[in-house]
């Protein structure tokens, strides 16, 4: 396995929001319901000993669908409840890399509810990119039952199912650069 020391040099890295993303994913009816959080932050903090924290916030009101409707129904008290609970945070202070592969894990707080999760995927080991910047990226795979977190709308269908699983998959993808 190898540490963090040779993943990044120590030091404060910051997201370059711009190029990273937060998404989430839930079987829904007969394909797979998407959206992302656009207003998003974090920070990678590496220390000389090989530790590693991550620490992020998605605001709720920046979520993004496909529909205006559909997102002020996710901000609403059915889901996310922006109006109380504006923030979704994570952190983490055990971050695992084995050559490009990581994880993480750490506690997620929806609706003020926390619980530990573990994300898993891959990890870029810091280069020096086309603006001099150094640059690391992590791309972070978790699921969390929504339920969990007091996110419990649904709708029957006439079968008697339900249109929505408590199954929600989230995406990291973040690209993070050396704070000065």
């Amino acid at each position: 396995m190898s540490s963090t020391a040779t993943f990044a040099p120590a030091g404060t890295w910051k997201l370059d929001a711009v190029h990273s993303s937060v998404r989430f994913e839930v079987p829904y009816l007969a394909g797979r319901f998407k959206g992302e959080f656009r207003d998003v932050d974090a920070t990678l903090q590496l220390s000389d000993d090989g530790r590693a924290t991550l620490e992020g916030v998605a605001r709720v009101t920046s979520v993004d669908v496909k529909d205006e409707n559909l997102a002020a129904h996710l901000q609403g008290p059915d889901f996310f409840d922006a109006e109380r609970f504006p923030e979704l945070r994570f952190r983490a202070e055990d971050l695992k890399l084995d050559g490009e592969r990581a994880s993480v894990r750490g506690e997620i707080t929806i609706k003020g509810v926390t619980h530990p999760i573990e994300a898993t995927g891959s990890a870029t080991p810091a280069f020096t990119d086309g603006f001099g910047r150094e640059r690391v990226g992590l791309t972070l795979e978790a699921h969390v039952d929504r339920t969990a977190f007091g996110i419990d709308w649904n709708m029957p269908l006439p079968t008697g199912e339900q249109a929505l699983s408590n199954d929600v998959t989230i995406v990291a993808d973040l690209q993070f650069t050396k704070a000065d």
